[in-house]
């Protein structure tokens, strides 16, 4: 099983190496029903002019419109880096089965890392969630994509 979940990890990995050729903060989600690859995204938050266009954004939105369903009971999503408030609120109110995220964003990160709203007990819906697979690989990405941004800002 664990290779299958790296397939899909690869996947968003992928979709985050567009976003950083984009100038976007590379950020890739996958979500996966029944085995299938029904959506996949990057950040396009500077393409759009727009703060809401996450990678896991994008995706749910893909996969909802796929499904023809609001509810995304049976699906998995896998990121490059754990979710913020705004997606995983997101995740919760689709009904998302569970969450595969990569490396923690010690900024943004909803999963635990500045706080666990994807486990507060009062939420109507549990997401099962599973980090840390190919995570020095989606480290990486980030890690290259800032110290990129930093050099540029010393030129």
């Amino acid at each position: 099983m664990q290779n299958l979940h790296e397939h899909y990890m690869r996947m968003a990995l992928k979709e985050a190496q567009i976003a950083f050729g984009k100038d976007e903060v590379p950020v890739g989600a996958v979500i996966v029903y029944k085995g299938q690859i029904i959506a996949r995204a990057h950040n396009q938050i500077k393409m759009l002019k727009d703060p809401t266009a996450h990678a896991e954004m994008i995706a749910i939105t893909q996969a909802a419109a796929f499904l023809k369903n609001e509810r995304l009971n049976e699906c998995d999503v896998y990121v490059t880096i754990e979710p913020c408030p705004m997606c995983v609120g997101a995740m919760v109110l689709g009904r998302i089965k569970n969450l595969y995220y990569a490396t923690e964003d010690l900024k943004t990160g909803a999963c635990g890392s500045i706080c666990d709203l994807i486990g507060h007990k009062k939420l109507n819906h549990r997401i099962k969630v599973t980090q840390g697979i190919l995570r020095d690989e989606c480290r990486a990405v980030i890690q290259e994509f800032f110290k990129r941004k930093r050099s540029l800002t010393k030129a």
